[in-house]
């Protein structure tokens, strides 16, 4: 087991040290010991490889503690926020807030607190899918082809179709591709690679107009 201290920094130094200290003081008042930080940009625009999330990913194994300074310094936005809450403590990563403890999943009602995050994440999810739902359908209305051309050959379409509206919420958040598939793949019984993924993308004329150029 190791304990990883997560850092989410902005354009000011000072706020990166003032968390690194505040981490250290709890590792040392509780005996552990911090083997590595990882540092996270605050920012809307850069993807999720650039600003190390993915980093953070696949750092941890089951097991392993992230020790953070609180909740809103996890994730940019309540959504990313409780998708990675739930997909760290799925995959056996503790979480300690330093500075909201109660919220943190090593305690005795993890498994509570646990559920709590993943009825808010599903919330959350579902309510983006209904706005995208009905902007799609608007759309529509309008006269405008959704979905793959008629005649591809591409087989992933099935594969990816039942989670295409998980898709269009994570283009919405300006997720590059790879960060996208990266998300989507442990939902399916087969991985499938990028260049299928992009595919998948490129030829489906809604998700192709709500992805961000360059990503």
């Amino acid at each position: 087991m190791q304990t990883i201290g997560y850092i989410r920094v902005s354009t000011e130094q000072q706020d990166a040290d003032k968390q690194k200290h505040l981490l250290l003081g709890y590792a040392h008042d509780h005996k552990m010991v911090i083997q590595e930080f990882i540092m996270v940009e605050v920012s809307s625009r850069e993807s999720p490889q650039k600003r190390k999330i993915d980093l953070l990913c696949q750092t941890l194994q089951p097991g392993d503690q992230l020790i953070v300074a609180e909740l809103s310094r996890l994730g940019r936005n309540m959504l990313e926020t409780l998708n990675l809450i739930e997909q760290l403590t799925q995959y056996g990563v503790k979480l300690i807030f330093i500075r909201q403890p109660e919220l943190s999943t090593t305690g005795q009602h993890a498994k509570l607190l646990l559920a709590i995050y993943s009825y808010f994440a599903e919330s959350e999810r579902e309510f983006i899918s209904t706005r995208t739902k009905q902007g799609l359908a608007a759309v529509q209305a309008k006269g405008i082809k959704l979905g793959r051309p008629l005649g591809s050959k591409n087989n992933n379409g099935n594969v990816l179709s039942p989670y295409r509206s998980h898709i269009q919420q994570y283009l919405q958040f300006r997720l590059s591709l790879s960060a996208i598939q990266k998300l989507i793949n442990p939902l399916l019984k087969k991985p499938i690679s990028y260049n299928s993924f992009k595919y998948f993308i490129e030829h489906d004329s809604g998700l192709r107009q709500l992805r961000t150029p360059g990503k």
